[in-house]
């Protein structure tokens, strides 16, 4: 088994991607969690460029990484300055990491045209570069910027520049697809040529504008590399980084004769997936391969029956072994399978005529503008619905929602009447809008009744509009997400309707009823 280094760099590189912007408690949240799952690198940042970096490795200083190894990162010293005497590598050896990764080039055509130095002066700034840490006691990961560009072009010049590297003492020479802009065939086939003009071991960065950064890694590693470098979710400037995430899967799962994080890690990849989007507070990419939501989704009625009798017949691995889990999706193009599917859960499968009568009301239903992909528990209380079994914990007499503006800002108010176990509730809230405000008065009617609805909170709101042709008069679906915090459990819900409010009544009313049912079992 040949063991490949996981190199993760979502800190640094993975945090100059567009929308992404990690506090230092992000920064340090997501390390402990990279070091639990056992990456082998952690890169945190360039500690000169910003305090948010060299405040990032003070805390590591207190607190060391338990399994990885930190990163500080940095570029080779100014031209015509000793290693020694440069702020830059002042910094790195500040960091006080075990590990120190340098960005040098490898391109002619950047030594001359950005660097402006001569050739030598680009070979020597390298060499003296990596000698001065090693000297100091650290390892030195070198990574050789637009190395495949630079081989194209003059592979003679891009050779001496990593053999220089070799010689100064690095760890690992990393190749870097830096413009994204290389295929897999020529990745492999210049790892190989690399490979024979040093004995360092060889590592891969690549980036993702052609859509290729997973399999150019993949390439790399086939022909030799055993270090791998990426972030979580592809995170990463223009078009992302390398994928970690599908990295990781692959080698550990598609492929024989490499080891990498343990199968326990790899059943979490999942989880670690959310986490960095739940931190770094971003949109989760719901048909990310392996650990995205849709990735093992099945909404084609076809494909649900297939998948009942024999799962791998549309799924190519079993989904919880990186943490996922599989999903049967309903809507006007599903058939009787995945409404089965769905009803199993409820104990109703066996009802062939029910099944029957709810496949008919679901294409009636988004006929209207609703739609059940992410309203699971919203398709589980119509199920019961038209069963006959469910039983609602209230009722409503009316609600009435003002707002109001006197210069200061608007106000909304909600006043909610409702019948619960023969008594009548009537709340009064106010709520930074409507729907807020809709929220909290019926959790006033409710909560003593139902005290366990303080564990059910909402996370997310959208709206959506159905028919704009109809511009004010359009319809509008609302979709609510809530969670359940005992358990971690969360679910969808939706509402459709010309009035907004009401479309967003609708879908907040079978979010609480459905955690009252799931709460009586």
């Amino acid at each position: 088994m040949t063991k490949i280094e996981l190199y993760d760099t979502t800190l640094r590189d993975g945090a100059q991607g567009e929308g992404v912007n990690f506090s230092l408690d992000d920064k340090v949240l997501i390390a402990r969690r990279l070091d639990e799952m056992g990456f082998d690198f952690i890169e945190g940042g360039f500690p000169l460029s910003n305090p948010k970096d060299a405040e990032f490795f003070e805390r590591l200083k207190k607190e060391p990484l338990k399994n990885s190894k930190a990163c500080a990162f940095g570029m080779t010293r100014r031209r015509g300055v000793k290693a020694a005497d440069d702020p830059g590598m002042k910094a790195l050896l500040g960091s006080e990491t075990p590990v120190v990764t340098i960005v040098g080039k490898t391109s002619d055509f950047h030594v001359a045209e950005v660097l402006r130095v001569s050739e030598q002066e680009n070979i020597d700034m390298i060499a003296e570069t990596i000698a001065y840490f090693v000297s100091q006691g650290r390892e030195v990961v070198y990574d050789c910027e637009h190395f495949f560009d630079g081989w194209k072009s003059n592979p003679a010049y891009a050779a001496k520049t990593i053999q220089a590297a070799a010689q100064a003492g690095a760890l690992r020479i990393v190749m870097c697809d830096t413009n994204g802009g290389t295929l897999p065939e020529e990745i492999a086939r210049f790892t190989k040529e690399a490979a024979a003009a040093v004995d360092t071991p060889l590592g891969i960065h690549t980036h993702n504008d052609c859509e290729l950064a997973v399999a150019n890694s993949l390439a790399a590693v086939d022909a030799g590399a055993v270090h791998v470098q990426g972030t979580i979710n592809g995170l990463g400037e223009r078009c992302g980084n390398a994928d970690l995430i599908s990295i990781a899967a692959n080698l550990a799962l598609k492929k024989e004769g490499y080891e990498v994080l343990s199968p326990k890690k790899i059943a979490r990849l999942s989880e670690l997936s959310g986490y960095v989007y739940e931190i770094g507070n971003l949109l989760r990419r719901i048909n990310q391969p392996f650990v995205g939501p849709s990735a093992f989704a099945h909404k084609g009625g076809m494909h649900v029956h297939a998948v009942n009798r024999v799962a791998h017949s549309y799924e190519h691995i079993p989904p919880e072994t990186v943490g996922n889990e599989r999903r049967i999706l309903v809507s006007e193009l599903s058939g009787r399978s995945n409404i089965i599917a769905t009803a199993t859960k409820l104990g109703l499968a066996e009802d062939a005529d029910l099944m029957n009568r709810v496949l008919e009301e679901i294409v009636n239903r988004e006929n209207r503008g609703y739609q059940y992909e992410a309203a699971e528990a919203s398709f589980a209380l119509l199920v019961r619905k038209l069963a006959g079994t469910f039983v609602p914990h209230f009722t409503l007499e009316k609600y009435h929602v003002t707002s109001e503006n006197q210069g200061a800002g608007a106000t909304t108010e909600a006043t909610v009447k409702l019948h619960v176990h023969d008594e009548v509730e009537h709340r009064v809230a106010e709520g930074d809008g409507p729907i807020n405000a809709l929220d909290a008065a019926l959790r006033k009617a409710l909560k003593a009744h139902y005290p366990k609805l303080a564990q059910m909170s909402l996370v997310d709101y959208k709206v959506r509009v159905i028919n704009s042709e109809a511009a004010t008069a359009a319809s509008v679906r609302v979709v609510i997400e809530s969670r359940d915090e005992s358990d971690g459990e969360t679910w969808g819900t939706v509402g459709v309707d010309e009035n907004v409010i009401q479309a967003s009544w609708e879908a907040l009313v079978d979010s609480i009823e459905y955690k009252l049912c799931k709460d009586e079992g």
